[in-house]
């Protein structure tokens, strides 16, 4: 009957959402002490699910045309403001990154309880638990 729910869709795209920030969060980490390094980080998903579904064409099926797929659509983006440099010129802070990390965990939590819940609600509808 559906090939893939959109809820499922939506819970996949968070999650890669989610897992290509955590990977920027673990870049910025990494060049804590890079002279010159700049924190990067990916867009807000609700501002990038709203501007994708604002054009009133959305991919519904896997064969329509001008949708990348869900790792593509996050491209990282250097962050601006929100700290001072340091001596050699690196504006990474840790404490942010950290905190920012905890926000990923959040996602990819919301995330896999979307996809969990969402399976429940499929395998009742058809009387299997």
């Amino acid at each position: 009957m559906f090939e893939k729910p959109e809820i499922l869709s939506l819970a996949a795209s968070l999650a890669a959402h989610a897992a290509t920030r955590q990977s920027a969060i673990a870049q910025n980490v990494a060049n804590a002490d890079t002279p010159g390094y700049r924190p990067r980080d990916v867009a807000d998903f609700a501002a990038t699910y709203r501007a994708e579904s604002a054009g009133g064409l959305r991919q519904t099926r896997a064969g329509h045309l001008g949708v990348s797929e869900a790792a593509e659509r996050f491209t990282l983006i250097e962050r601006v403001g929100g700290g001072s440099l340091s001596p050699n010129g690196n504006a990474v802070s840790l404490e942010t990154e950290m905190v920012k990390a905890a926000d990923v965990q959040r996602e990819q939590n919301l995330a896999l309880a979307i996809y969990g819940k969402s399976l429940a609600i499929l395998r009742a509808s058809i009387g299997r638990r």
